[in-house]
């Protein structure tokens, strides 16, 4: 296992080298490296910080785990679950595991940093769920109250990393401290090109962490992966991010969740279609349905919404036009583009971003005026980084 002492980086060079290999071969995941941390856990009180995409093949790390005689003593879910079928900002409650009867609890909600009475039965935290790159998805933000929450009661975390589907992209602004929030804590750019186990590291490097105690941080690091390369995710990450194409375009298409148009929540392509139903950017007609463990109450819900169609769209990154020509639309009308603007400057992690598309400049202008602060960004994350270009 690879590991990062407690009180500094110095294995950082030494992963970047085992990790550079050639694109044709397999990558393996952290979780697939069993030899690597199970002899760690004999013995041990394991918490792990898991969802549905936490599998190794076709099994689940908790039935590896438990196959393998260690002793887990508690199952943290984040948000949309353990089981990942819960809707996106609905709230579940700390229980039991039908399948195993451990512990389930909740951190996700007002509870998203676990008691000291839960901490003080443990001795190691594994984190090991599939992250999408982008800032406002909140698995980091998670992991970043996991960490601190390991850190004071003195137990350790142990990430088994996974690639970052986004991973070859940097771009959007810079989190300014006073829009933080649960959909965005850190000082890092939307696309910010990390899987997580190196914002793991900068969150403890940069001292991001509010902790009494220095946390013991330990890696599993992906072998043959270099973070350009394209990854397939075999496990949607949640209900409403399905397929490959609706994880590239959900950087572009998350800020509408500040406006009153739809992304397809309700329907068999969520972020993969934009549309409302008094004005329109294109004719493809779709209809927002009740659906159950993906999205309870949809936006414009049994309405027929007119828009667009992006379900074979070869989008990446991000691509500002999109919002900037939806609002264009609205304003032409005489309408209200961003009714949540408070939550569309969270989702920003600025409230300049909202205000350019509201002064209607163009998206080159946008991006141009961040550029700077992604070269400063790029040259604090270097010291981070485990794996090659």
């Amino acid at each position: 296992m690879s590991c990062t002492p407690s009180n500094q980086i110095t294995d950082v060079s030494v992963m970047q080298t085992e990790n550079t290999h050639s694109a044709d071969k397999k990558i393996i995941l952290g979780a697939e490296q069993i030899s690597q941390y199970l002899p760690t856990l004999q013995s041990k009180r394991v918490g792990l910080v898991v969802n549905q995409t936490s599998m190794i093949g076709k099994t689940h790390l908790v039935d590896v785990l438990l196959a393998n005689g260690i002793n887990v003593q508690t199952i943290f879910a984040p948000e949309h679950g353990f089981r990942g079928n819960y809707d996106a900002g609905e709230k579940f409650n700390s229980s039991l595991d039908q399948k195993t009867g451990i512990a389930l609890v909740s951190i996700y909600g007002k509870n998203r940093k676990p008691s000291t009475e839960v901490m003080n039965n443990l001795d190691i935290i594994i984190f090991d769920i599939q992250d999408v790159g982008v800032r406002f998805y909140t698995y980091i933000s998670s992991m970043h109250y996991m960490m601190e929450a390991a850190a004071n009661a003195g137990v350790s975390f142990i990430v088994l990393d996974r690639p970052n589907p986004n991973g070859a992209f940097v771009d959007g602004p810079i989190l300014k401290p006073e829009f933080s929030s649960f959909v965005g804590m850190h000082e890092i750019p939307l696309l910010h090109g990390m899987t997580v186990g190196e914002p793991a590291l900068m969150f403890k490097g940069e001292k991001w962490l509010n902790t009494q105690k220095l946390l013991d941080l330990r890696f599993v690091t992906m072998k043959n992966y270099t973070r350009t390369m394209f990854y397939s995710l075999p496990v949607k990450p949640s209900p409403n991010l399905p397929n490959d194409t609706a994880i590239r375009l959900y950087p572009s298409l998350g800020f509408f969740e500040a406006t009153p148009i739809s992304i397809g929540r309700g329907t068999d392509f969520p972020f993969q279609v934009i549309g409302h139903n008094k004005v329109s950017v294109g004719q493809f007609a779709f209809t927002p349905i009740s659906t159950p463990g993906a999205a309870i109450s949809p936006k414009l819900m049994n309405e027929k919404l007119l828009g667009q169609d992006l379900r074979h769209s070869q989008t990446s990154g991000l691509d500002l036009n999109f919002i900037i020509e939806w609002h264009t639309v609205f304003k032409a009308n005489g309408m209200t583009f961003f009714t949540r603007p408070s939550f569309m400057d969270k989702l920003s992690g600025t409230d300049t971003l909202r205000k350019a598309i509201e002064a209607g400049k163009k998206a080159e202008e946008i991006k141009a005026s961040w550029q700077n602060d992604l070269a400063d960004f790029t040259k604090l994350r270097s010291p981070y980084l485990l794996y090659s270009f």
